[in-house]
């Protein structure tokens, strides 16, 4: 497990942002699996802006996203669909057709939790995928249970992370109360994985995930048993840290 240190918000996107770059340009075929959330939004500025520039090239690229809510459609200005759209696809030549997220309008989950599983695994498996980082441990929506769940499936929100989401919506009663996500053993197969965070309010689960135990009530505590994880956070994520 890799630490870079970043100095704030502005320096972690960077510093992520360079991570994705370099594997693109390294592999111009790759698959990345992205993420949504207010974490990856300067990092996705960087890589716009490095494609405006000429330097980056998307038109080989497959993209994967860890997860969608259930019951919204694309159009809704919350959707995972959206988000990514009006934060990077608009604005890069990803083609349309290699671009993946789960189908949240399908109402039968085990048919679409099956066929997401299924296009990661004819894309030829996961180049680098992406992670942002949850209050209580999770990744992607792989909330603290008593197990590690492996593929790609149906999760109920709990209360907490309903009640951070409650914001982007009019009221509590529009917030979805379950997601389609990657699980756990989907995620810990991809080649190599980036952590982002930021803030003092992640500082206490960030010394808890990556320095403590592994336990499935602590699900990003896993990525310590991956064999190619890079994490990049800024000095308030890192202030509980010993890494000297």
């Amino acid at each position: 497990m890799k630490i870079v240190k970043a100095k704030d918000y502005e320096d972690m996107s960077l510093k992520a942002a360079k991570v994705i770059s370099a594997q693109v340009i390294m592999k111009p075929n790759c698959v990345l699996g992205l993420a949504t959330g207010s974490t990856p939004i300067g990092l996705y500025k960087n890589l716009v802006q490095w494609y405006n520039e000429g330097n980056l090239d998307f038109g080989d690229v497959t993209t994967v996203n860890l997860d969608e809510y259930r019951g919204l459609p694309k159009e809704n200005d919350q959707s995972y669909y959206y988000f990514m759209h009006t934060n990077l696809f608009d604005y890069v030549n990803v083609n349309p057709e290699r671009t993946n997220l789960p189908d949240g309008t399908n109402p039968d989950a085990e048919q679409e939790c099956a066929r997401y599983e299924a296009v990661i695994q004819e894309a030829g498996g996961i180049d680098l995928q992406l992670l942002g980082l949850g209050h209580n441990g999770h990744i992607g929506f792989n909330e603290p249970a008593d197990a590690f769940d492996k593929e790609t499936h149906c999760v109920d929100l709990t209360e907490r992370t309903i009640e951070a989401n409650k914001r982007f919506f009019a009221s509590a009663d529009e917030v979805p109360k379950q997601a389609y996500t990657m699980g756990i053993g989907t995620i810990m197969k991809a080649k190599k994985i980036l952590v982002v965070v930021s803030g003092a309010d992640k500082a206490d689960i960030v010394k808890e995930a990556f320095f403590g135990p592994v336990t499935p009530q602590v699900p990003a505590s896993v990525l310590q048993l991956h064999p190619d994880v890079t994490i990049v956070a800024d000095e308030a994520a890192l202030s509980k840290c010993d890494l000297s």
